[in-house]
């Protein structure tokens, strides 16, 4: 993972160098929030930026610096958490991706970790690629990291019912392989409420005390969580190239 482009430990001549040869970039994007009692608050953006290097790694394509707080008002009743307004968080993928357009980036491809992100990209990057023609027109996509065919294919194997909706063995998996100091001990924990819906950050927590939603983290290893990521760049490396045809 250390050996990608990442655009903050570049010079400015090393960034009009990569120019002369490639417009893409890879832009992680994650969220903030509680990720159950025993999983990192930072989960999603932990994931996508790791994803993202690797990722850049495989493809020789630059990394921009991640977007790790975005839409996170339903956990908000859990201490930690934060979030950012749809209309600010819009505005930052525009600002992001305006200044990188700028210098002669063209194709922007988002890694997200964040399901709650999913609406607000499509929207939004969808509108971009709709205001984007001509000669110098840029092109705009995003993916979620767990969702491509192999690593779904791991996740539903391993885990099945028990990958639930948040706070998944899957993700914690992920953290536990790349950030194994900040990790805390494995705790069974009793069964989480399945997905019911909410109206609000309160009501999240009161329907899922402990800020899970049916999952079992503790299925998580590091192990898994190495070919997690390995399974997601390769997916990813695939989704990659066709885009950037």
């Amino acid at each position: 993972m250390l050996r990608a482009m990442l655009l903050e430990h570049c010079s400015w001549p090393d960034v009009e160098r990569y120019l002369e040869l490639n417009n893409g970039v890879l832009i992680p994007i994650g969220s903030t929030e509680q990720h159950g009692p025993t999983g990192l608050i930072g989960t999603d953006a932990i994931c996508a930026q790791a994803i993202a290097e690797a990722a850049g790694d495989a493809l020789d394509v630059m990394v921009a610096p991640p977007i790790p707080v975005a839409l996170a008002e339903h956990h908000m009743a859990f201490t930690g958490s934060m979030t950012l307004r749809k209309e600010t968080l819009v505005a930052v993928i525009e600002d992001y991706t305006q200044s990188l357009f700028r210098h002669g980036f063209r194709r922007f491809y988002f890694i997200n970790g964040h399901g709650g992100n999913i609406a607000v990209l499509n929207e939004t990057l969808k509108g971009f690629s709709a205001n984007s023609t001509g000669p110098d027109a840029a092109t705009y996509t995003f993916v979620n990291w767990w969702a491509g065919p192999r690593t779904k294919k791991l996740r539903d194997e391993w885990y099945g019912d028990s990958e639930g909706g948040h706070a998944t063995p899957s993700e914690i998996a992920v953290t536990q392989f790349v950030r194994p100091a900040a990790m805390k001990p494995v705790q069974r924990l009793g069964p989480a409420p399945k997905s019911q819906g909410f109206s609000s950050a309160e009501d999240f927590r009161s329907k899922y005390p402990d800020g899970r939603i049916g999952s079992d983290p503790s299925l998580a290893t590091p192990e898994a969580g190495r070919a997690l990521v390995a399974s997601a760049v390769a997916d990813i490396t695939e989704h990659y190239r066709d885009f950037a045809r």
